[in-house]
């Protein structure tokens, strides 16, 4: 209140100025000059047309101050009208974004789950193969070709199935070879194992069969080494995202000691990570980009549940969903 005083002071000072000084004159007019001792009724009538002409000048500086102060509040209006059309303009920029963004992660799911689908049922008629149970093999078969998507594989199946079902012993048996071949290159160590074991019980007396278990020993060291050495690549490039893809799957090849070897190097790649993760966390509350905020945090917790910023982020969700609908709205 008192900074609103001293604005209408600044602002009307001159105004002031010109009245005191005309109340001072009038006022020694009055004391030590006879020129409004004519009569009292005109001394009366002069001090009312005196009086009623304060009045209005001090209505008039009051309409002053309020028109004055209308006219600020428009200029605040304006510029924050301005404000709000960039924001505008921006979220709409980062909705399009994340809406691009969605319809690409979800078009990469589907192809990973219909990749991951191929592979199952691929593996699904190739044990009823292994277990010479042609006629299962044939129901499954048919019950994928009645997805117009998986025509190409029906074919392929049922061409692997006639070959199997025509072929001798060892045919059938460097088929099964070549599969768990096929299982090696894309690192999928526990069907290769469940394989090679079924390999064993049908041709127990078989070398070529029992040596696969070796094989399989030796494939995934080859692949361990890949791996170290791409860490190591990527650790003194302080490529985070990369060291820690690597690191996810490196952890399943690794001993205890050689997981305490890395660990000290596994602990900067999480700190920096989630450092990383943070400031963009921070960048997109800064910026009111609620749904990238939202995104970021529910990362962090999924990724350092139990870190410090993982526990504040949680206590703020609410929150963060709450401006994801109004930012939508």
């Amino acid at each position: 209140m008192s900074s609103e005083n001293d604005g209408f002071l600044r602002r009307f000072r001159w105004h002031l100025v010109i009245i005191c000084v005309a109340l001072v004159i009038v006022l020694v007019l009055t004391l030590f000059t006879d020129i409004f001792q004519k009569s009292q009724t005109d001394l009366l009538r002069q001090l009312v047309f005196i009086l009623g002409a304060l009045v209005f000048i001090s209505a008039l500086l009051t309409m002053l101050s309020r028109v004055f102060k209308i006219l600020d509040a428009l200029r605040d209006n304006s510029v924050k009208l301005k404000e709000v059309t960039n924001a505008l303009e921006k979220i709409s920029s980062g909705l399009a974004q994340i809406n691009h963004s969605t319809r690409v992660s979800e078009t990469a799911k589907a192809i990973a789950f219909r990749d991951a689908d191929r592979q199952s049922l691929r593996e699904a008629v190739f044990d009823k193969l292994q277990q010479q149970d042609f006629s299962a093999a044939e129901e499954i078969i048919n019950e994928i070709a009645k997805r117009p998507e998986y025509k190409e594989l029906t074919e392929q199946l049922r061409a692997q199935t006639d070959r199997y079902h025509d072929a001798t012993d060892q045919e059938r048996l460097n088929q099964v070879i070549a599969h768990i071949d096929k299982l090696f290159v894309d690192c999928q160590w526990a069907r290769a194992s469940a394989q090679i074991e079924g390999l064993i019980k049908a041709h127990p007396d078989n070398e070529q069969a029992k040596a696969m278990r070796q094989i399989l020993l030796d494939k995934k060291q080859e692949r361990k080494r890949i791996l170290l050495a791409a860490w190591d690549d990527a650790i003194q490039n302080q490529e985070t995202d990369r060291s820690l893809e690597i690191l996810k799957e490196l952890d399943q090849y690794l001993t205890p000691n050689e997981g305490l070897a890395l660990q000290e190097a596994a602990r900067d790649v999480f700190r920096t990570k989630l450092h990383n993760l943070g400031v963009q966390f921070a960048i997109a509350v800064t910026e009111k980009r609620w749904v990238g905020a939202l995104d970021v945090g529910q990362h962090i917790i999924a990724e350092f549940p139990n870190s410090k910023m993982s526990e504040e982020i949680r206590g703020k969700l609410d929150v963060l969903k709450q401006n994801v609908q109004m930012q939508n709205n």
